[in-house]
């Protein structure tokens, strides 16, 4: 399952905010951080705002802060806003055995990704981000 750009900023961006819940990120720090553009992260954050995941507030010192229960909210619960995830169009066309068969497997295969999506909190992914960073301080710590 390959994901769209939007789909990835919005992790990001979930990832951001509940990182730092009491906090006002700006969309300007998380644009720049990844590097994309603001237009096209705006989208993605006014769609998190819709799904009551992010909260925003215009102005000086503004930006977003976290709304959701990173204990409770999944990956999936991110990733369904904004990718498509029934059958793909066409598939009763498939005429050939090899075609038919091949459907299956990634088809199974796409079932296997959305329950490892559905098992994994933002919480757990917050935790991953952190062993990342200490890991990567770690590294660093021993080069010097």
């Amino acid at each position: 399952m390959k994901l769209q750009k939007a789909t990835e900023l919005a992790l990001y961006s979930v990832l951001e905010f509940a990182a730092h819940p009491e906090a006002q990120v700006s969309a300007a720090e998380i644009a720049d951080k990844y590097g994309v553009s603001p237009h096209h992260l705006a989208k993605v954050l006014r769609e998190l705002g819709r799904a009551g995941l992010v909260e925003s507030t215009r102005g000086v010192g503004g930006g977003y802060r976290f709304a959701g229960n990173a204990k409770r909210l999944t990956l999936f619960d991110v990733i369904e806003l904004f990718e498509t995830l029934g059958p793909d169009a066409g598939s009763d066309a498939v005429a050939t055995p090899g075609e038919r068969a091949l459907s299956a497997v990634t088809s199974e295969i796409d079932e296997i990704a959305k329950a490892t999506f559905r098992s994994i909190t933002i919480d757990t992914m917050l935790k991953l981000v952190a062993r990342e960073e200490r890991g990567e301080q770690s590294l660093a710590t021993e080069k010097a």
